[in-house]
């Protein structure tokens, strides 16, 4: 059941915000200040200095808000998405499709979200239990591509990284995407140490969300 829940999350969630950090103090402050301004969906990635240690302490900060999904992004083999899971990860994402990590997640009952970027990628990944494939990068495309994709797969579930803005994220929705993953223009304001600016962005990914969902 945690996997289903975790994936119906996830939809509910609709922005995923890709966290990036120069060191685990900014990368868990950049995390609270989305989480403030109204995303809920964190990934968390491999390239932050003790990812591990962040997400267990963001898994920990937030254990009784349901809401709040903390997940491991760049997790390029098995090894380091048992490690995410062992930390608290609640789905892994990766930059593209590893046939060891879908097995190591399925195996936790863990949502795997691969990068894919063809058909064939895709069809490999749904034949290995994934269940929301991640369009990376989503700027190589754009919102028109969906409808494309969905035409030989109806059973796709599309999350595109890359490229998505507060200006394109309603098109987006409007292709057929369960979500969308952001990161750049997000995080930009957390590298300069300006949290408030973050929860600021993150609010208006926020916002923008209900109103496309209204």
């Amino acid at each position: 059941m945690k996997k289903i829940e975790t994936l119906a999350g996830l939809q509910k969630a609709g922005v995923i915000a890709v966290v990036r950090g120069a060191t685990k103090e900014e990368a868990l402050q950049a995390s609270h200040a989305i989480i403030k301004g109204g995303i809920v969906g964190i990934e968390l990635t491999f390239t932050v200095p003790q990812a591990d240690e962040v997400i267990r302490e963001l898994s920990d900060a937030y254990k009784g808000h349901p809401e709040v999904l903390i997940g491991a992004g760049t997790v390029l083999d098995a090894t380091t998405a048992r490690l995410a899971i062992m930390s608290g990860a609640q789905y892994i994402v990766s930059p593209s499709f590893d046939r060891e990590t879908a097995e190591i997640c399925n195996l936790y009952q863990i949502p795997y979200l691969p990068g894919c970027m063809t058909i064939t990628e895709m069809q490999t990944a749904l034949k290995s239990g994934v269940d929301i494939i991640k369009l990376f990068p989503g700027s190589a495309y754009g919102p028109s591509i969906v409808s494309a994709f969905k035409a030989p797969f109806p059973q796709l579930n599309i999350m595109p990284t890359g490229g998505v803005s507060l200006d394109n994220m309603s098109e987006w929705f409007k292709a057929g995407v369960v979500a969308v993953g952001v990161g750049g223009n997000l995080l930009a304001p957390a590298a300069q140490g300006d949290f408030k600016k973050v929860t600021e962005v993150a609010k208006q990914y926020s916002d923008k969300l209900n109103e496309i969902k209204r």
